[in-house]
């Protein structure tokens, strides 16, 4: 059978005029070259930021990832301060924008009733037309004097033995801009999750239905499990925007170049950082490590994307066990 379907295949083929075998092959080429732009621009983004920090690489090494200081006088810069501060401020946001998402995502596509789905989903996704700088704004006149004088006191006066909560509050500072990623990459894990539980087969639900599951053992053993590779995805999507974002977390987090136990404390990002002097520089060696900082994070991204296709491939061939089981 395979060899009838071959030979008529090549039939077709040969039958077909030239001009459309023409436009095939260029359809082809051109489809070909524009995936390869992606590779290139990639590679050429790595190879010139990667150029542009080699000073900084050959001044300091290792020990620029390692060393907290960061002085432009005396020409002596170190990664560690910029560093904790993207990942914890990025991590934190994630502890607070995951659960609110999920629950957003499970409602609007499990329970909520069809006429509230379209306008509530849509005021989500509103939420990530809206640009940085006005989350910034509203961080430092709204949100900062709030935490300020009501939530960074509550912890602090009952929690203040731990040290993550301790030390003065100030309104501004690293739990101030990880509530504004929070409330940031929210929409991007809600609008993700929600199309993943939607996709999931309604025979699988109807199934632990009718094994008497209620709603929620329905959706914790039927539509999670296999909602599982989008899910992950969206987290992490989440994840690379928190770590990158600029602008308002430039303006609520405090600019502090040191780390402090207390999630209260200013501090400082890589893109605060690259956005407060790259436009103070003109050359030599701080402008090197300031592109240096710019490959570290780029590189942590790509890092995160690989990650985050891995584990959705894992994942996803783990849920397509499960449900031909």
């Amino acid at each position: 059978m395979s060899s009838i379907n071959n030979l008529r295949d090549k039939f077709r083929d040969a039958s077909r005029p030239a001009r459309g075998r023409l436009g095939d092959t260029l359809f082809t080429v051109i489809a070909f070259l524009a995936a390869a732009t992606i590779i290139l621009i990639i590679t050429l983004l790595v190879y010139q930021l990667f150029e542009g920090a080699l000073p900084s690489i050959r001044a300091f090494g290792a020990d620029f990832l390692s060393s907290s200081e960061w002085d432009p006088v005396k020409d002596i810069y170190g990664a560690r301060v910029f560093i904790y501060g993207t990942i914890v401020s990025s991590l934190l946001a994630l502890l607070m924008a995951v659960p609110l998402s999920l629950g957003i995502a499970i409602y609007l596509s499990q329970f909520a009733p069809r006429w509230l789905r379209s306008p509530l989903g849509f005021i989500v996704e509103l939420l990530a037309a809206i640009p940085s700088v006005v989350y910034g704004l509203w961080g430092i006149f709204v949100l900062a004097p709030f935490l300020g004088q009501t939530i960074e006191p509550f912890f602090a006066d009952h929690l203040g033995g731990i040290p993550i909560f301790a030390g003065p509050v100030y309104g501004v500072g690293l739990f101030a801009a990880a509530v504004v990623l929070a409330i940031m990459i929210l929409p991007t894990i809600s609008a993700i999750s929600r199309e993943s539980m939607l996709n999931v087969s309604s025979d699988q639900k109807e199934a632990a239905q009718a094994l008497g599951a209620t709603p929620w053992e329905t959706v914790r053993m039927s539509v999670l499990p296999l909602a599982r590779p989008g899910i992950i995805g969206a987290i992490i999507l989440g994840l690379g925007r928190a770590l990158g974002e600029t602008m308002a977390v430039t303006m609520i987090i405090g600019n502090r170049p040191e780390i402090s136990a207390s999630i209260f404390a200013p501090a400082y990002t890589i893109a605060s950082v690259i956005a407060n002097e790259f436009a103070e520089v003109t050359a030599g060696l701080h402008m090197a490590a300031l592109v240096e900082l710019a490959l570290i994070l780029l590189v942590i991204t790509l890092l995160l994307n690989l990650l985050a296709r891995l584990l959705v491939q894992r994942t996803g061939s783990g849920a397509l066990k499960r449900k031909r089981s």
